[in-house]
């Protein structure tokens, strides 16, 4: 058991408002990209609080003190957001423009997109720190945020309730189907992707298109072309109500 609970709920509330923040961040990233481009590169934000049970289960796997402390020191994952993004393009844009924020640290990051994991599972995994403003003064909160398209949605969705059921007889050969599931749905996104971009090409005076002049505009168009991106330490993940994070 936790040493303090009225020390633990107050945690609790500082998670939930780092959420709404960073929420807040993506929301407002989103409406300024409707106005300009007159497209959304983010359909959906979910959000979670990772429950008292599982943070508990967590400390003791890990070897941590049950402690308050404990939980804001050694787990990252408290609070977690997932964005469902159009395309794949746009998850990279919209990371990018999110962690470029003067008051976003990033603490750790993992492109799962660009080396997914070996059962299929693809994704972009950021931890960030974000400021919240409380009565006593500011504070850094630590959220993590995962960004997908929504065929890799589909597919985490699904490879949860099917890779959970118990006593399965062909485990490994299910496995496989879903992996050759994840690489077709891989192969549908690179070509919603070119189909997008070719979209755009006639939308816009190639001029404009391939334009690399800097008014304060460019930076979205600019963020596209940086896709390799250099991830660092892979970090823990739980599953909580469907979500893996």
């Amino acid at each position: 058991m936790l040493d303090n609970t009225e020390a633990f709920l107050k945690l609790m509330s500082h998670y939930e408002c780092a959420m709404m923040e960073v929420e807040t961040k993506l929301k407002v990233l989103n409406s300024e990209f409707s106005l300009l481009y007159e497209r959304n590169p983010i359909e959906t934000i979910k959000s979670r609080l990772k429950k008292p049970a599982s943070i508990l289960e967590k400390l003791k796997r890990k070897g941590f003190p049950q402690s308050v402390e404990s939980i804001e020191e050694n787990l990252f994952d408290i609070a977690g957001i997932r964005v469902i993004c159009s395309f794949p393009e746009d998850i990279y844009a919209t990371a990018e423009l999110l962690t470029q924020q003067d008051d976003i640290h990033v603490i750790e990051r993992k492109d799962y997109i660009a080396h997914p994991k070996e059962n299929g599972y693809r994704s972009l995994h950021l931890i960030i720190e974000v400021p919240i403003f409380l009565s006593t003064g500011k504070k850094f909160m630590k959220v993590e945020v995962q960004f997908r398209t929504i065929a890799m949605d589909f597919w985490a969705s699904l490879d949860h309730k099917l890779k959970y059921k118990k006593n399965l007889e062909n485990a490994d050969y299910i496995a496989l189907k879903l992996k050759e599931c994840a690489d077709i749905i891989s192969s549908m996104d690179r070509k919603m992707q070119e189909i997008r971009s070719m979209i755009d090409l006639q939308a816009y005076p190639p001029e404009l298109v391939e334009s690399n002049e800097s008014d304060d505009d460019d930076v979205y168009g600019d963020i596209y072309d940086d896709a390799d991106l250099d991830f660092g330490v892979e970090f823990d993940y739980e599953r909580d109500d469907g979500m893996s994070i």
